[in-house]
């Protein structure tokens, strides 16, 4: 069986982050279900490009996930951070100790949803690292536990395939990443 994640988006996504995280994650085998926190399927990201979800969030967040990835972008990570639905399913990923995925600003709906342990590392966008409730470390990735963090746009593509990575193994990871002639995992 293959693993399965939740990419969730809001209204102002940073285009970037969400759709090379599908991408790679399709491309890896991944059943990727991409969820509205819209009104209706349809998302507008941060610069304007339409996108159409596979489904409300409300539905999606019914099934089980191996990961629940957070695009980031200023509007978006707002809109998700006022999202109670979304804190509660967050939370409760965390207990059953499914892998949680953010990046840019959305680390910060992780920690507005009280997901982190204590002393568990991240990294975010630098202007962002005030609203932590800990260090942001200056680099691109961090994986620490259960969670998985990303710092900006220029990270995307190394933040995905880290999530491929941890959710089925570091030979199909490579495969992928040599797929888009791209050497961020060496």
């Amino acid at each position: 069986m293959s693993a399965k994640a939740l990419v969730v988006l809001a209204d102002g996504f940073e285009d970037v982050e969400a759709v090379t995280a599908i991408d790679i994650l399709r491309r890896g085998g991944v059943e990727v279900v991409t969820a509205s926190l819209a009104e209706g399927p349809e998302v507008r990201s941060a610069h304007g490009v339409a996108m159409l979800a596979d489904a409300p969030f409300s539905e999606a967040e019914k099934d089980d996930f191996d990961v629940i990835v957070l695009p980031g972008g200023g509007e978006g990570t707002e809109n998700l951070k006022a999202s109670r639905a979304l804190l509660e399913r967050l939370r409760r990923q965390r207990d059953e100790g499914r892998l949680l995925a953010a990046i840019c600003a959305a680390p910060t709906v992780l920690v507005e949803a009280g997901v982190l342990e204590e002393g568990q590392h991240v990294t975010c966008y630098p202007t962002c690292s005030v609203d932590l409730d800990r260090p942001c470390a200056g680099v691109p990735v961090v994986e620490d536990g259960n969670v998985i963090t990303g710092q900006a746009p220029g990270s995307a593509m190394l933040f995905a395939l880290v999530v491929l990575k941890t959710l089925t193994d570091e030979k199909n990871a490579m495969k992928v990443a040599r797929g888009l002639v791209t050497d961020v995992l060496d």
